[in-house]
Protein backbone atom coordinates (compact mmCIF):
# COMPACT_ATOMS: atom_id res chain seq x y z
CA UNK A 1 0.00 0.00 0.00
CA UNK A 2 1.54 3.28 -1.11
CA UNK A 3 0.70 5.67 1.71
CA UNK A 4 2.45 8.98 2.27
CA UNK A 5 3.78 7.79 5.63
CA UNK A 6 3.67 3.98 5.54
CA UNK A 7 5.44 3.49 8.87
CA UNK A 8 3.08 5.77 10.76
CA UNK A 9 0.10 4.27 8.96
CA UNK A 10 0.94 0.75 10.06
CA UNK A 11 1.45 1.90 13.62
CA UNK A 12 -1.91 3.66 13.80
CA UNK A 13 -4.57 2.75 11.27
CA UNK A 14 -3.27 -0.68 10.22
CA UNK A 15 -1.70 -2.26 13.29
CA UNK A 16 -0.91 -5.96 13.13
CA UNK A 17 -3.94 -8.17 13.83
CA UNK A 18 -3.71 -11.99 13.88
CA UNK A 19 -7.36 -12.22 12.82
CA UNK A 20 -6.40 -10.97 9.36
CA UNK A 21 -4.19 -13.99 8.77
CA UNK A 22 -7.02 -16.31 9.79
CA UNK A 23 -9.30 -14.62 7.26
CA UNK A 24 -6.69 -14.77 4.49
CA UNK A 25 -6.05 -18.46 5.13
CA UNK A 26 -9.76 -19.04 4.66
CA UNK A 27 -9.87 -16.81 1.57
CA UNK A 28 -7.06 -18.83 0.07
CA UNK A 29 -8.80 -22.12 0.85
CA UNK A 30 -12.25 -21.15 -0.35
CA UNK A 31 -11.52 -18.74 -3.20
CA UNK A 32 -8.01 -17.92 -4.39
CA UNK A 33 -6.72 -21.51 -4.49
CA UNK A 34 -9.28 -22.11 -7.26
CA UNK A 35 -7.75 -19.39 -9.43
CA UNK A 36 -4.00 -19.76 -8.81
CA UNK A 37 -2.08 -22.79 -10.04
CA UNK A 38 0.98 -24.38 -8.37
CA UNK A 39 3.21 -23.36 -11.31
CA UNK A 40 2.05 -19.74 -11.37
CA UNK A 41 3.96 -16.56 -10.59
CA UNK A 42 1.91 -14.34 -8.27
CA UNK A 43 2.53 -10.61 -7.72
CA UNK A 44 1.04 -8.95 -4.62
CA UNK A 45 0.78 -5.19 -5.18
CA UNK A 46 0.75 -3.32 -1.87
CA UNK A 47 1.54 -6.45 0.12
CA UNK A 48 1.61 -4.84 3.58
CA UNK A 49 1.94 -7.54 6.25
CA UNK A 50 1.92 -10.22 3.57
CA UNK A 51 -1.25 -11.98 4.69
CA UNK A 52 -2.29 -12.71 1.11
CA UNK A 53 1.04 -13.66 -0.45
CA UNK A 54 2.15 -15.73 2.55
CA UNK A 55 -0.89 -17.96 2.17
CA UNK A 56 -0.56 -18.40 -1.60
CA UNK A 57 0.80 -21.70 -2.85
CA UNK A 58 2.58 -21.03 -6.14
CA UNK A 59 5.94 -21.60 -7.80
CA UNK A 60 6.97 -17.97 -7.51
CA UNK A 61 5.64 -15.24 -5.21
CA UNK A 62 6.55 -11.55 -5.35
CA UNK A 63 5.52 -8.89 -2.81
CA UNK A 64 5.76 -5.17 -3.57
CA UNK A 65 5.10 -2.36 -1.10
CA UNK A 66 6.38 1.11 -0.26
CA UNK A 67 6.63 0.13 3.42
CA UNK A 68 10.26 -0.66 4.22
CA UNK A 69 9.29 -3.18 6.91
CA UNK A 70 7.25 -5.32 4.54
CA UNK A 71 10.18 -7.72 3.88
CA UNK A 72 10.19 -8.60 7.60
CA UNK A 73 6.63 -9.91 7.37
CA UNK A 74 6.69 -12.03 4.21
CA UNK A 75 7.82 -15.63 4.05
CA UNK A 76 11.46 -16.55 3.34
CA UNK A 77 10.68 -17.72 -0.20
CA UNK A 78 8.66 -14.62 -1.09
CA UNK A 79 10.60 -12.08 -3.17
CA UNK A 80 10.17 -8.63 -1.56
CA UNK A 81 10.44 -5.41 -3.54
CA UNK A 82 10.28 -2.12 -1.62
CA UNK A 83 8.98 0.73 -3.73
CA UNK A 84 5.84 2.39 -5.12
CA UNK A 85 3.39 0.28 -7.10
CA UNK A 86 3.66 2.80 -9.92
CA UNK A 87 7.22 1.52 -10.55
CA UNK A 88 7.28 -2.11 -11.68
CA UNK A 89 10.72 -1.90 -13.29
CA UNK A 90 12.16 -4.54 -10.91
CA UNK A 91 9.79 -7.19 -12.31
CA UNK A 92 10.64 -8.99 -15.54
CA UNK A 93 8.37 -8.61 -18.54
CA UNK A 94 6.05 -11.51 -19.35
CA UNK A 95 6.64 -13.14 -15.96
CA UNK A 96 3.41 -12.78 -13.91
CA UNK A 97 0.38 -15.05 -14.14
CA UNK A 98 -1.70 -13.53 -11.36
CA UNK A 99 -1.42 -9.95 -10.09
CA UNK A 100 -3.36 -9.05 -6.96
CA UNK A 101 -4.07 -5.99 -4.85
CA UNK A 102 -6.04 -5.61 -1.65
CA UNK A 103 -7.15 -2.23 -0.33
CA UNK A 104 -4.65 -0.42 -2.52
CA UNK A 105 -6.18 1.64 -5.32
CA UNK A 106 -8.05 3.97 -2.97
CA UNK A 107 -4.66 4.99 -1.49
CA UNK A 108 -3.13 6.20 -4.76
CA UNK A 109 -4.07 8.83 -7.31
CA UNK A 110 -5.71 8.05 -10.63
CA UNK A 111 -2.47 9.05 -12.37
CA UNK A 112 -0.47 6.54 -10.28
CA UNK A 113 -3.04 3.83 -10.91
CA UNK A 114 -2.94 4.53 -14.64
CA UNK A 115 0.88 4.25 -14.55
CA UNK A 116 0.64 0.98 -12.62
CA UNK A 117 -1.86 -0.49 -15.06
CA UNK A 118 0.21 0.57 -18.06
CA UNK A 119 3.35 -1.11 -16.73
CA UNK A 120 1.52 -4.20 -15.54
CA UNK A 121 0.46 -5.04 -19.09
CA UNK A 122 4.02 -5.93 -20.03
CA UNK A 123 4.66 -7.85 -16.80
CA UNK A 124 1.68 -10.18 -17.25
CA UNK A 125 2.00 -13.31 -19.32
CA UNK A 126 -0.48 -13.97 -22.10
CA UNK A 127 -3.73 -14.74 -20.30
CA UNK A 128 -2.47 -13.24 -17.05
CA UNK A 129 -4.95 -11.38 -14.88
CA UNK A 130 -5.27 -8.63 -12.29
CA UNK A 131 -7.58 -9.19 -9.32
CA UNK A 132 -8.34 -6.32 -6.97
CA UNK A 133 -10.21 -6.38 -3.66
CA UNK A 134 -11.09 -3.10 -1.99
CA UNK A 135 -13.76 -0.89 -0.43
CA UNK A 136 -16.75 -0.12 -2.62
CA UNK A 137 -17.72 3.50 -2.08
CA UNK A 138 -21.30 2.78 -3.10
CA UNK A 139 -21.73 0.67 0.04
CA UNK A 140 -18.99 2.06 2.32
CA UNK A 141 -19.39 5.82 1.85
CA UNK A 142 -19.87 6.50 5.57
CA UNK A 143 -16.59 4.83 6.54
CA UNK A 144 -14.56 5.43 3.40
CA UNK A 145 -12.64 8.46 4.63
CA UNK A 146 -12.21 7.26 8.19
CA UNK A 147 -8.90 6.09 6.75
CA UNK A 148 -6.93 9.31 6.37
CA UNK A 149 -4.80 7.89 3.54
CA UNK A 150 -7.73 7.33 1.18
CA UNK A 151 -7.34 9.77 -1.69
CA UNK A 152 -9.42 8.29 -4.54
CA UNK A 153 -13.05 7.18 -4.58
CA UNK A 154 -13.91 3.93 -6.36
CA UNK A 155 -17.16 2.08 -6.83
CA UNK A 156 -17.48 -1.19 -8.70
CA UNK A 157 -18.83 0.73 -11.68
CA UNK A 158 -16.21 3.49 -11.69
CA UNK A 159 -13.29 1.11 -11.25
CA UNK A 160 -14.55 -1.21 -13.98
CA UNK A 161 -14.87 1.76 -16.33
CA UNK A 162 -11.38 3.00 -15.40
CA UNK A 163 -9.86 -0.41 -16.11
CA UNK A 164 -11.66 -0.55 -19.45
CA UNK A 165 -10.53 2.96 -20.37
CA UNK A 166 -6.91 1.98 -19.67
CA UNK A 167 -6.80 -1.07 -21.90
CA UNK A 168 -8.18 -3.88 -19.73
CA UNK A 169 -11.05 -6.28 -20.28
CA UNK A 170 -13.10 -6.68 -17.10
CA UNK A 171 -13.92 -10.36 -16.59
CA UNK A 172 -15.67 -10.35 -13.21
CA UNK A 173 -17.31 -7.77 -10.96
CA UNK A 174 -18.47 -8.70 -7.45
CA UNK A 175 -19.88 -5.52 -5.84
CA UNK A 176 -20.28 -7.10 -2.37
CA UNK A 177 -17.52 -9.65 -1.93
CA UNK A 178 -16.59 -9.23 1.74
CA UNK A 179 -17.29 -7.06 4.81
CA UNK A 180 -15.19 -3.92 5.01
CA UNK A 181 -12.68 -5.07 7.66
CA UNK A 182 -11.96 -7.91 10.09
CA UNK A 183 -13.31 -5.51 12.74
CA UNK A 184 -16.83 -6.20 11.48
CA UNK A 185 -19.24 -8.13 13.68
CA UNK A 186 -19.02 -11.20 11.45
CA UNK A 187 -17.01 -14.10 12.96
CA UNK A 188 -13.66 -14.88 11.39
CA UNK A 189 -13.93 -18.67 11.74
CA UNK A 190 -12.71 -20.21 8.46
CA UNK A 191 -15.84 -22.28 7.86
CA UNK A 192 -18.00 -19.16 8.22
CA UNK A 193 -15.78 -17.23 5.81
CA UNK A 194 -16.33 -20.05 3.32
CA UNK A 195 -20.09 -19.98 3.91
CA UNK A 196 -20.12 -16.18 3.46
CA UNK A 197 -18.31 -16.43 0.13
CA UNK A 198 -20.75 -19.09 -1.08
CA UNK A 199 -23.86 -17.23 0.04
CA UNK A 200 -25.84 -15.16 -2.49
CA UNK A 201 -26.69 -12.77 0.36
CA UNK A 202 -23.80 -10.64 1.65
CA UNK A 203 -24.68 -8.89 4.95
CA UNK A 204 -22.35 -5.94 5.50
CA UNK A 205 -20.69 -6.67 2.15
CA UNK A 206 -18.78 -3.45 1.46
CA UNK A 207 -15.67 -4.67 -0.33
CA UNK A 208 -15.74 -5.38 -4.04
CA UNK A 209 -13.67 -7.79 -6.11
CA UNK A 210 -12.87 -7.23 -9.79
CA UNK A 211 -10.90 -9.40 -12.20
CA UNK A 212 -9.45 -7.97 -15.42
CA UNK A 213 -6.84 -8.71 -18.05
CA UNK A 214 -5.11 -6.61 -20.71
CA UNK A 215 -7.09 -6.39 -23.93
CA UNK A 216 -5.69 -8.49 -26.74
Amino acid sequence: MSALDPSGYHESRLAADPKRDIVWKALWRYHFSKHIGPEDCVLDLGAGYGEFINNVRAKRRIALDLWDRMPLHVGPDVEPIVGPVSDLSAIEDNSVDYAFSSNLFEHISQDDLAATLAQLKSKLKAGGTLTTLQPNYRYASREYFDDYTHVTVWSHIGLADFLTAHGYEVLEVHPRFLPLTVKSRLPTWPILVGAYLASPVKPMGKQMLLVARPKA
